[in-house]
């Protein structure tokens, strides 16, 4: 009888506090100034303006990598992916090893589901859509092997609409429904029609309105393709661009019909009454593609670089957090990343994380208290590397000779080196990037 009120006491805190819902969203590919919160005056996204304007809205909201996988897994580690060896897109997978936010959250009781791009592992472990050379056996990992216990995701990358349609397939060849939707392990081989967006939506709702009528507290990821290639725009939503280029229109088509899902799940979720008790966030994998490829035509508005690169372009990318009940609206030049995800949630829960983080917990900024980032960011990325302290940014990027040093407040556009002028600063930021680099290395060699 002693054991059992001894452990109702410690169980006391669990139910003190109800536990919010978390639902990251993420886009793949969308640029800092695709949206209009940041400016942009071309693509129509009102409900993530509406967003923006209800959260917390960051100038500098940093993807872990410059392209996609990478800065994935850093969403549900908290660690840069040099740690355990997911160095680019189609590289490597998510390790059992990790402990990840679905496996935290899920210990908890919550209900978690993964909805859209994967690009963690292969989904089979005798096949994969990138062919033989993605080594499927020795990459397998699916979402439900990483924690969720509910998931409706595509390996990669999918068309933004009709992903069905054997004309838009991602790389040619023969149609093969293993490319596309998989549900909880099993192929998706009914055609999923119209915008990718909204098919991944169609599921992600469902799963959170079950979740919350159950009395189960909530952890979604949910995962936009759009506005990845294949870059294809629904007929309607092209209608609204129609004074632009046809790969323009298709480009804004599909942002705007992403822009328009996410409306939809705030709509949801005021009518659920779970507005006020939902984090809810928003961000993309990596800034905008410029690979030759006429369909992409994202904008990193003033900022130099593009997807694949560590200038700002590349990883600086669209943020905010929005939470009614908790988080004062406005704009913060408080630095954050996609590795911050975990340590804030853990701290939201009451978790203490096992493993070093790169990520740091931005409970402190959500009501203002901290306006400025004390933690350096690390970056590195093929032969690149970036090491962010304030508002200083040491910088070996594509293109560039040697590391450059850049103020970002003075100069977000990169366009002035003061490395000659700064010798001791670029010592430094150098001695710590590079210590900051042998950790990511002796974590890998650990795994």
């Amino acid at each position: 009888m002693r054991l059992l009120l001894i452990l109702f006491l410690l169980a006391l805190p669990l139910f003190a506090v109800e536990r919010p819902n978390i639902i990251l969203m993420m886009a793949d590919d969308l640029g800092w100034g695709d949206v209009g919160f940041n400016g942009g005056e071309i693509i129509h996204t009102p409900e993530l303006d509406r967003m923006a304007e209800t959260g917390l809205v960051f100038d500098r909201f940093y993807s872990a990598a410059p392209v996609c996988s990478p800065t994935r897994g850093s969403c549900l580690t908290g660690r840069h992916p040099y740690r355990y060896g997911i160095y680019f897109a189609n590289t490597g997978h998510l390790r059992a090893s990790e402990r990840t936010l679905p496996e935290m959250l899920g210990d908890l009781g919550y209900a978690t589901g993964h909805f859209g791009k994967w690009h963690l592992g292969t989904l089979l472990p005798d096949w994969s859509g990138k062919g033989k050379g993605r080594d499927p056996a020795e990459n397998h990992m699916t979402p439900a092997m990483a924690g969720f216990d509910e998931w409706f995701s595509t390996e990669y990358s999918v068309a933004t609409w009709d992903p069905y349609d054997p004309d838009n397939q991602h790389d040619g060849g023969k149609f093969d429904p293993r490319r596309l939707f998989w549900h909880n392990g099993e192929n998706v081989t009914e055609p999923q029609e119209g915008g990718s967006a909204r098919i991944v939506m169609d599921r992600a709702i469902p799963f959170i309105e079950k979740s919350v009528k159950a009395g189960r507290p909530v952890f979604a990821a949910i995962w936009f393709h759009a506005p990845h290639s294949p870059v294809v725009g629904g007929p309607e939503y092209r209608k609204r661009y129609s004074d632009h280029p046809v790969p323009h229109q298709h480009y804004y088509a599909c942002v705007t019909e992403l822009d328009e899902q996410v409306g939809r799940l705030r709509m949801k979720l005021r009518e659920l009454g779970v507005e006020e008790n939902t984090l809810l966030a928003f961000c993309s994998d990596n800034g905008p593609a410029r690979q030759g490829h006429k369909e992409h035509v994202g904008s990193a508005g003033p900022l130099k670089g593009f997807k694949v690169s560590l200038w700002e372009g590349g990883i600086r990318v669209p943020g905010v957090i929005e939470w009614p009940g908790r988080i004062k609206p406005g704009r913060t030049e408080f630095a954050a990343v996609t590795s911050d995800y975990l340590p804030t949630i853990a701290e939201l829960v009451g978790v203490e994380p096992l493993e070093l983080l790169d990520g740091r917990s931005l409970v402190p900024a959500f009501d203002g208290k901290l306006r400025k980032r004390v933690e350096p960011i690390g970056f590195q990325s093929q032969n690149q590397q970036a090491w962010i302290d304030g508002d200083l940014k040491l910088v070996k990027a594509k293109g560039s000779k040697g590391f450059q040093l850049h103020d970002l407040k003075a100069d977000p556009g990169e366009r002035n080196d003061l490395a000659a002028e700064r010798p001791d600063d670029v010592l430094r930021m150098k001695a710590a990037l590079e210590k900051w680099v042998e950790s990511c290395k002796r974590s890998e060699r650990e795994e």
